[in-house]
């Protein structure tokens, strides 16, 4: 009588080696991140190293925007956590912020001396247009997780685009279409999981 092979083993899940590969990985996001570091942290954390799936850095990136403080460094915090619990959210978030403290300090005395220069002015302007780019191209690699969602790819789209109109056309502070439509989103999808 022969037996079926067993399943191969599923993989093990690459993870950080310690705190200090911690620190080492956030201290190098923060400085590829100018204007914006999340389409970085997606494609490092997701993609490269691949120490969180699409859905855990979607549901770990909705926490961290709804909690006080830097998404990036809420984020950090969380999967710095994830592996090393309180060490390893220290190291993470010790990454982002020491490093690029220096780089920004440096940065702030050259531009206290060249402000005035035309070229650093046209040169900033370009920075913030690469740096929403980046994040809209970010949005696009994610929204393919919105069909899993229990209100449907559909619904989300149109939250996405009352959000949008909301800040972007008609001036509504941020803070308050995160409190109105957020937590309209949050209610709605809780009860549809809850049924």
């Amino acid at each position: 009588m022969q037996l079926a092979p067993s399943p191969a083993a599923p993989a093990e899940r690459p993870q950080p080696r310690s705190t200090g590969d911690l620190f080492v990985s956030f201290t190098w996001l923060a400085l590829q991140g100018f204007g914006g570091v999340l389409a970085v942290v997606q494609r490092e954390v997701v993609e490269k190293k691949r120490w969180l799936t699409a859905d855990e850095f979607l549901e770990d990136w909705a926490v961290a925007q709804v909690l006080p403080g830097p998404n990036v460094i809420n984020l950090a915090l969380m999967i710095g956590d994830r592996y090393f619990g309180l060490r390893g959210a220290v190291a993470a978030v010790a990454g982002m912020l020491t490093v690029p403290l220096f780089v920004i300090l440096v940065l702030a005395l050259l531009y206290a001396h060249f402000a005035g220069n035309p070229q650093v002015a046209g040169a900033l302007r370009g920075m913030g247009a690469v740096a929403g780019g980046l994040i809209a191209a970010t949005g696009i690699k994610l929204a393919p997780a919105l069909r899993r969602h229990p209100l449907g790819f559909g619904v989300c789209v149109g939250i996405a685009g009352i959000v949008f109109a909301a800040i972007a056309l008609l001036r509504v502070p941020l803070g308050w279409v995160l409190l109105v439509v957020g937590g309209a989103a949050c209610v709605w999808t809780w009860r549809r999981l809850g049924a």
